[in-house]
């Protein structure tokens, strides 16, 4: 990593030390029996299930790159936290600043899988051999990967809007130490072309490689983060051409398997192109009850009785999903399933209550305990049923089963979501044909125009609108809102008649807000003198009046 820190306490300055956890040096490496094997592995096994940050369970927002999805859709509008604990800082915009812990967190996490990538990198060398070819392949492909969410999370403008916004210092396995105290910020032009490159050469070395499951890249892969690659920079041909290679071979969800009370969002299935996964022996299970987990933060259906652990379930702090956006969700959209019915707290009877929580889980009581015990809320709307239990009944009573769950990177609706978006912006009608078909997968009545809001950027086409709006309930809580605030150049609606958005932090911004442009840690810049940041993000001071829809 650029220069390391690792923090204290969540609001307390930052302490300089050497990082230990979740990376693996040269000599380690080449000291190790399947040396060359075992740091590839590294790169994949490393991205959730350790306390990668703290080392310490005593923090339950530290279980890797979910965690980061969960940090950066709090900061927008369409996840809701209505008790204010792990994930306050993003949601409210606190402690944010650069001399803060949490400008730490993705500085040690992802320039610790960077280096990981880079050692692989090192020894496959310039030219890999045909025993580390595909090795050097996906190295390639996470070290993009993990370039493009810090480019999208650190630049204050988008590729199409500035070139030359800064971004964050590139690490190569080339780097040597004394690089590393005078690295600038690459610009948006210098880190995306350095992305592609990457991604060339992964395209390269991956191809005939067969991999045994979706917890590391392939070719396929490799098609969809230049598919990405290609949306942020607005080059529509190019990102038509990949999005529409991604999606060989796969499927797009059935409405039964995107709303499976047993699977759904924990197992990978035909959709899926790449995946993280928790595995029993993680510390993130075994440790502080398994509650420092993503198991924890999403699934609420763990009986209270038997386990009474999970933040969701148990500990009154759920997600919810905004109100307005569930509201815009026609009933006959699968997905709306996937979110307990606002209406049903208009419900006085408790019998009658469980009786329609019934039609999202085999426990409803369970449902309505995790509505009552999230705290400032005491509500059951909203809760979302997205991300089910693993394990079926043996895991809903065991935590240490039911938080075992995969979780996604990278899905085919993504693939079909950026080719509608890029043909559209080459000829609209053909772009309109495309986003139906996909929409109609999900809600069978969709008809073309109902979802094209134009708050925040009215620069943005209503076609736009309507891809975005299918963006944000398709991907809802897997960490793609911050990304297409910032991209489309929207603002963010939080305040409105019925929100269920926070009281005190019920903000509209008529642009990206601030505070989704992320500092880079005091550290870096006290020690890499060319190293630039961004500014300390400030909250509003009053809640905003009311949007009127």
């Amino acid at each position: 990593m650029a220069v390391a820190a690792v923090l204290a306490s969540a609001t307390s300055c930052i302490q300089e030390i050497d990082p230990k956890n979740s990376t693996v040096t040269e000599k380690q490496v080449q000291d190790a029996p399947g040396a060359f094997d075992n740091a590839v592995d590294a790169i994949t096994a490393t991205l959730c299930g350790q306390f990668t940050y703290s080392g310490s369970d005593h923090d339950a927002n530290d279980f890797g790159l979910p965690s980061f999805y969960l940090m950066r859709d709090v900061s927008g509008q369409d996840v809701v936290y209505p008790y204010q604990n792990w994930y306050t800082a993003w949601y409210t915009c606190q402690y944010l600043g650069p001399s803060y812990r949490y400008a730490q967190l993705p500085w040690t996490y992802y320039y610790g899988w960077i280096k990981n990538c880079n050692v692989v990198l090192s020894l496959a060398g310039e030219e890999p051999s045909a025993s580390t070819r595909a090795g050097a392949g996906i190295a390639l492909a996470m070290r993009a990967y993990f370039y493009m969410d810090l480019a999208r999370m650190f630049a204050t403008k988008t590729y199409a809007a500035d070139k030359s916004s800064p971004t964050v210092p590139i690490v190569k396995e080339t780097t040597s130490i004394d690089d590393l105290f005078n690295n600038p910020r690459a610009t948006n032009e210098e880190m995306w072309q350095f992305i592609l490159s990457d991604l060339d050469k992964a395209e390269q070395y991956l191809e005939g490689y067969q991999r045994k499951d979706v917890y590391v890249p392939d070719q396929s892969v490799v098609y969809g983060l230049k598919a990405r690659a290609y949306l942020v920079m607005e080059d529509w041909a190019n990102a038509e051409k990949y999005a529409k290679l991604a999606q060989q071979g796969y499927t797009i969800m059935t409405a039964d398997e995107y709303t499976d009370w047993e699977t759904g969002f924990n197992t990978p299935n035909g959709a899926w192109m790449l995946g993280m996964t928790y595995k029993s022996d993680d510390p993130n299970i075994l440790e502080n009850d398994a509650d420092s987990s993503w198991g924890s933060m999403m699934c609420i259906e763990i009986n209270p009785e038997v386990s009474g652990c999970g933040y969701a379930a148990n500990y009154g702090q759920p997600f919810l999903i905004d109100r307005h956006l569930y509201e815009t969700i026609p009933t006959t959209d699968c997905r709306k399933k996937c979110y307990v019915d606002f209406a049903i707290d208009d419900i006085e009877d408790e019998d009658e209550m469980l009786e329609a929580l019934s039609a999202y889980s085999k426990h409803p009581d369970w449902i309505l305990n995790a509505g009552k015990a999230t705290q400032g809320y005491g509500k059951v709307g909203g809760l979302e049923l997205k991300f089910r239990t693993a394990g079926g009944d043996v895991g809903r009573d065991n935590q240490y089963v039911g938080f075992v769950v995969a979780v996604p990177m990278m899905r085919v609706e993504e693939m079909y979501l950026i080719e509608a978006e890029a043909a559209g912006m080459q000829n609209e009608a053909r772009g309109i044909e495309l986003l139906t078909a996909f929409a109609k997968t999900r809600d069978a009545s969709y008809v073309y125009g109902s979802h094209n809001e134009a708050y925040g950027n009215a620069a943005t086409s209503a076609f736009r609108n309507e891809v975005w709006w299918q963006r944000r309930v398709e991907f809802w809580g897997e960490g793609f809102a911050t990304f297409d605030i910032k991209r489309l150049q929207k603002g963010i609606i939080r305040s409105y008649d019925g929100t269920d958005h926070v009281e005190g932090y019920r903000w509209n911004t008529n642009e990206p807000p601030q505070w989704m442009n992320w500092c880079i840690v005091q550290t870096e810049t006290n020690y890499n003198k060319a190293c630039t940041n961004n500014l300390d993000p400030s909250a509003p001071t009053a809640d905003s009046d009311p949007y009127k829809w």
